[in-house]
Order: structure tokens, then sequence, then C-alpha cells
């Protein structure tokens, strides 16, 4: 009989390999992103202090429309608070996801409102 493996597992599997290559300071923290099922939400971390600097998510700002346009307004919205918190450039951890769909989405929004990566 095969065995079906989990989604989260082999999620959580390919995020640990991306992980190895990927780390935030505090000049540039990482930008980590989480899909769930009917929420997104976005991180900018310190792994050197292990710090959060700033957060958004469809969660806070109660966002209307489809699953695009509320990755659009998290990903302009981690954006600003970027900036507030004074970090122009990012390194970008998708999470094990697909870089397509909402992850790309939320990616595109926040380089259009200003950050680099």
């Amino acid at each position: 009989m095969i065995k079906r493996q989990d989604r989260k597992v082999n999620r959580t599997k390919r995020h640990k390999r991306v992980r190895v290559h990927v780390a935030g300071t505090k000049e540039r923290p990482r930008l980590a992103v989480f899909r769930s099922l009917n929420h997104l939400y976005a991180q900018l971390i310190d792994d050197g202090s292990s710090h959060t600097l700033a957060a958004a998510s469809t969660l806070e700002m109660k966002a209307k429309g489809n699953g695009l346009a509320q990755a659009a307004e998290v990903g302009k919205a981690i954006a600003t608070k970027a900036k507030a918190a004074g970090v122009s450039s990012v390194v970008f951890d998708r999470g094990g996801f697909l870089y397509h769909g909402r992850i790309k989405a939320l990616a595109d929004a926040a380089r259009e409102a200003g950050l680099e990566f």
C-alpha cells in the first residue's frame, strides 16, 4: 500500500531546505510569509536577535475581496510598517509555498510599495 504524505510535512521539509540559505539580519530582515486556508500572514524577522520587527495579516486588516486582493493589501501594509521601522531592503522567505498566486501577489505589492528584495 502506498502511503500518502501529509502536505504540511512536505511544506515543512521545503521550508527547512530554504531556511539553510535564507537568514535575516538587522539591516536586512527576513520577510516570512505563511498562507493558511483562509488567511495570509507576513512578518519581518531579525534572525540574529530572534525579534519580529513588523507584522501584517488579513486578520488584523479585515480585508475584503478575493485572495489576491487581500494578499496585495497585506503586501502594502507590511511595506509601510517596514518603512516605519526603518527597513528598506528584505530577504524574501516564501515559507515552503510555491511562488505563485497569493504569495506572488503579496511580494509584488510589497515591491511596488517600496521594499527591495
